[in-house]
């Protein structure tokens, strides 16, 4: 009989090392690497731990090889440009193929990570370092990642949130189809035949459920039945327990909920991290007050506007194979979106796209940048994009580039913090409305930001104070980190467009 494999994020070690904060960082365990089968481990565990003086850091330290950052050797030399640092932490950023280590899920090609705490390929987080690649010409590391998220998607079903066993559930922000239109510029249309199989495996993904909604089951997985018959989307991780990675934040939040409650908040913890946000008051019913998040009840902006472009991608890709039967059928999913978005995302009044709580009925009232998307992906008409605009310059512009949300709160997804992937998307939003001052005004701004905290720390950081430019960015779950992937990535395409800080 074959003994039973024990679950390394469901244990009375995992429970103690994570409850009694051995290590600051909660992710830190879960990537370690045990040095014995983890059956052994936990039969030591059982043992020693009852005797007097038992010391549980020192446990770990003795079974578990800690991980190391990929870039904590790297020291980088401010007296060169920005983006000669950035095309040499290329190198330092990028990972061998794997083979089984810990919590690791091995991919089969060379991969860039993030940084700091986060050793392993990120989704969303992804696409926007290809476009630095891009700008470096490094297409053969492009079409590496591109080869990574196939591969999960064919062993998965799905791209997860990163390659990591506890990431196992839920995804990230789809852009998938984003990264094989940056292949496909390049290298021509026949990459969205070779990739069709896989682009079609990721809607799958999505829309799984859709078919079987009904008055009764308004939502299934990732879909959401629409009071109009459409279907529009929403993030949604498989699991309701916490966050093996931030297992003590998620069990010290639900603790003052009842036994029936704590699984629909852990269930919402776990969607707000699919969403990439993790965390902004964008997911709370109560701003400022973490404990009434419910992101499973809201239908994201910026995740339909990703479905769509999938959509309208796959259409594309079947027509080039001459499969115009399903080439039909997706572009008038993409069109039914498309009107539905309209209808219950755009609100007149703020001249903004709005998030949607289902559940209740109505539009969320907190204008963030997620509304961004619609004029990314070209939804709007121009009239609406005039409107955007508007409310991008009067209340989003700051300092150093443009600011997620308009509510400080601590999440590190809200104000006075701007993100590298929505300072890209606003620009290119803009851009391709011919609101180009404005996107040259926010280009120029988050270059300069970044630029002048690289000459004064060293880093390129995860994300930035763009409110108050001489300040570091703060909140959320972990200490700020640097590397950084997306940043480098955004950062390097914006100065070959727009050129270094003046």
């Amino acid at each position: 009989m074959t003994e039973k494999k024990v679950n390394p994020f469901c244990n009375p070690l995992f429970e103690a090392v994570q409850l009694n904060r051995i290590f600051p960082d909660g992710k830190t365990f879960v990537d370690c690497q045990p040095k014995q089968a983890y059956e052994e481990i936990l039969e030591a565990f059982h043992t020693e731990n009852k005797k007097p003086g038992f010391d549980l850091k020192q446990f770990v330290l003795n079974h578990f090889d800690l991980p190391v950052p990929h870039s904590v050797y790297y020291s980088s030399d401010t007296t060169k440009p920005v983006a000669t640092n950035i095309e040499s932490l290329w190198d330092v950023l990028t990972r061998e193929p794997d083979t089984e280590n810990g919590s690791l899920i091995p991919l089969p090609f060379p991969y860039v990570v993030p940084g700091g705490r986060f050793g392993e390929i990120y989704y969303w987080d992804s696409y926007f370092t290809m476009l630095g690649l891009k700008t470096s010409g490094r297409y053969d590391m492009i079409e590496n990642m591109i080869g990574n998220f196939s591969y999960l998607i064919d062993t998965l079903g799905y791209i997860p949130n990163g390659n990591r066993t506890y990431f196992i559930g839920r995804s990230q922000p789809p852009f998938y189809a984003q990264m094989i239109k940056l292949l496909a510029d390049k290298k021509g249309e026949s990459i969205y035949l070779q990739y069709l199989p896989q682009l079609e495996k990721e809607y799958q993904f999505w829309m799984k459920g859709a078919a079987a909604l009904d008055k009764e089951n308004k939502a299934l997985f990732r879909c959401v039945l629409m009071p109009d018959g459409s279907v529009l989307n929403r993030y949604k991780d498989e699991w309701s327990s916490p966050r093996p990675e931030s297992y003590r934040e998620d069990v010290e939040l639900a603790q003052h909920t009842t036994e029936t409650v704590k699984p629909s908040v852990y269930g919402h913890l776990r969607a707000g991290a699919e969403s990439g946000w993790d965390f902004s008051s964008r997911w709370f019913k109560k701003s400022g007050d973490f404990s009434s998040i419910h992101c499973t009840d809201i239908i994201p902006v910026d995740l339909n506007c990703l479905l769509l472009n999938l959509e309208q991608t796959l259409a594309h890709a079947y027509a080039l194979k001459g499969e115009t039967g399903h080439s039909i059928r997706l572009v008038l999913a993409a069109d039914k979106r498309k009107k539905s978005l309209e209808k219950y995302c755009w609100n007149e009044s703020a001249g903004f796209y709005m998030d949607v709580d289902w559940v209740e009925g109505k539009q969320k009232t907190a204008m963030t940048l997620a509304g961004i998307s619609a004029l990314y992906f070209k939804l709007a008409d121009n009239q609406k994009a005039e409107r955007i605009q508007e409310q991008i310059r009067g209340l989003f512009l700051k300092e150093g580039g443009v600011v997620t949300t308009l509510e400080a709160t601590g999440q590190q997804w809200d104000a006075p913090n701007g993100w590298a992937p929505l300072q890209w998307m606003t620009i290119k939003g803009l851009e391709n409305y011919g609101f180009t001052e404005l996107a040259s005004e926010i280009a120029r701004r988050w270059i300069r930001l970044n630029t002048a905290v690289f000459k004064r720390t060293g880093k390129l950081m995860e994300k930035y104070n763009v409110v108050n430019t001489h300040l570091e960015a703060g909140g959320g779950e972990y200490e700020g980190q640097d590397g950084f992937g997306w940043t480098n990535g955004v950062l390097l395409a914006l100065i070959s467009q727009y050129g270094q800080a003046e």
